[in-house]
């Protein structure tokens, strides 16, 4: 256990199985992206990526905001900007995980401090022994202790609970209680853009909050989500692409609230108000840049595996041209390999 718990974010994942996805999931599912000339542009990815997110209707072929339009997200910016969307409502973050994220870049933590900080979150604790106690880790002798679940599990299998038993729950329910259809879809993409964001933060910055904020990117998404299934009570069509945007914007804004409720670390928090402030060709803090990077990334592998783009169409995406072409092709490579359905 001593030494290298660096490698828990590292790239390599425990082998999988993966489900088959199915190409469509309702009547809302956006039809896929036709490559224009065999190239799909980042902008056409992050529209269909929102609406298949948020479960919203095809394009009504407008690129402005209707009147009516308009005023639905004058009333979802309202309701975000008010204070009337409570932050506390929506699951909580263990306090232990950016605190465990950072201990584990010590090559001299060994397994005893490791179970003493995740000792300090209850929920983390029963997680861990739940884990280990399951048929797949049972061993001649049961589980006695933290320290020896915490050593049974190794690196991948401790990461595997910090992200889909802790991580998840939390994506999954910030979409309301109707709302697991694109809870998963959230989860799906925050699991992609966290691999990317570690994928790309070599000597750009910390790769253990890189992972964090692709964790936590778009977690303002699920609550719009909510927001405009339950609070709103809308029923729509066909909506266009000013309004998409307009969505995505309020939630970037939604996303900040909540990284303060959840006390990220500052670079995280920084970077999602970046995000939030200016534009994608505007930023300047490393961890602004590799987010954007990974997000993007992550958005066309999700929309590949769902049949909603041409996997090998080109991907031309200028906002993200500061990092090497090489370095975002073998990031895409990357990500087919880790994340590719049967």
């Amino acid at each position: 256990m001593k030494g290298n718990w660096w490698r828990l974010f590292a790239r390599e994942r425990a082998p999988t199985t993966p489900a088959p996805r199915q190409a469509a999931f309702d009547r809302n599912t956006p039809n896929p992206i036709e490559a224009a000339h065999g190239t799909v542009s980042g902008d056409e990815v992050e529209e269909h990526f929102h609406r298949f997110i948020l479960n919203l209707p095809p394009s009504t072929g407008d690129n402005a905001a209707s009147a009516g339009e308009q005023a639905l997200l004058q009333r979802l910016t309202e309701l975000c900007d008010s204070g009337r969307f409570d932050v506390r409502t929506l699951p909580r973050m263990p306090t232990v995980l950016p605190q465990l994220m950072r201990a584990m870049k010590s090559d001299n933590l060994n397994g005893a401090q490791l179970a003493n900080l995740i000792r300090r979150d209850p929920v983390l604790v029963g997680e861990v022994m739940r884990v280990t106690g399951s048929i797949t880790y049972r061993t001649a002798h049961p589980v006695g202790s933290l320290q020896h679940a915490v050593v049974l599990l190794g690196q991948i299998g401790l990461r595997h609970v910090v992200t889909s038993y802790v991580m998840k729950p939390i994506l999954m329910a910030s979409a309301g209680a109707n709302g697991q259809l694109v809870g998963q879809r959230l989860w799906d993409h925050a699991e992609r853009s966290a691999h990317a964001a570690v994928f790309l933060s070599k000597s750009q910055c910390d790769p253990f909050e890189a992972y964090l904020a692709g964790l936590v990117g778009y977690s303002g998404l699920g609550a719009v989500a909510r927001l405009l299934e339950k609070d709103l009570e809308v029923t729509l069509t066909g909506c266009s692409s000013a309004f998409v945007a307009g969505c995505a914007q309020v939630a970037m804004r939604l996303t900040v609230q909540v990284g303060r409720h959840w006390d990220l670390p500052p670079p995280v928090l920084d970077a999602l108000i970046e995000h939030a402030d200016t534009g994608r060709n505007a930023m300047t803090l490393p961890m602004s840049r590799v987010l954007h990077a990974a997000q993007r990334l992550a958005m066309h592998q999700l929309l590949a595996e769902h049949r909603l783009v041409d996997a090998e169409a080109d991907f031309a995406d200028g906002s993200i041209a500061q990092f090497p072409s090489m370095l975002l092709v073998r990031c895409q490579q990357d990500l087919r390999k880790n994340f590719a359905t049967q």
